[in-house]
Order: structure tokens, then sequence, then C-alpha cells
């Protein structure tokens, strides 16, 4: 069985998360979770996707993407941790690159 409303849906999770990433963009881990949350939103996207087609290579994509957003998120951890080390904490309002 396969929903109707499926765009719909998968569009108003993706402008709800762009929405609270607008909003909470004072820490780089809200951010992150923000993103995080969209790249879940476009994978179950993809998925559904997946499941209308009949090709053997197309079930591959939704892994793949799986795959991208785990190294994207270990990536935007370590620069998180590096960031708070380096500067004290994660507020993106107390970086400044004039001090690099």
């Amino acid at each position: 069985m396969l929903l109707t409303h499926e765009p719909w849906l998968l569009f108003t999770t993706i402008f709800l998360i762009l929405l609270g990433l607008s909003f909470h963009r004072s820490h780089l881990l809200s951010a992150l979770l923000c993103l995080e949350g969209m790249m879940l939103s476009l994978m179950i996207g993809i998925d559904l996707w997946t499941t209308k087609l009949t090709s053997l290579i197309s079930t591959m994509f939704p892994i793949t993407m799986l795959s991208l957003s785990a190294c994207g998120a270990g990536l935007g951890l370590s620069l998180m941790i590096a960031t708070a080390r380096s500067h004290g904490s994660d507020n993106l309002n107390s970086l400044n690159l004039l001090q690099c």
C-alpha cells in the first residue's frame, strides 16, 4: 500500500526542518541535528520512490544515501568537537573568522 500524500508529507517535513534550522542556528549541534533530520526525510523519500520502481539497481539508492549521511554526520561531529575544543563552546555566535 502506497501513501497518496507522500510528496506533500516529504515537502512539509523538509520545510519544517529548514524552518527549525533557521530558528535554531545559535549552536552547531542543533544545526547538525536539523541537517540530519533533512537527510533522514530525503532517505525516506528515496526509499518510497524506489518501492515504485521495479529495477534492482534502484534498491541501492537508499543504502547509498544512508552511508553518505553517516559520513556527513561523522564529519560534522568531528568539526563540532574541534571547534568546541579550540573556541570553548559550540556557540556559532562566538566564532569569528578574523581570529583564525
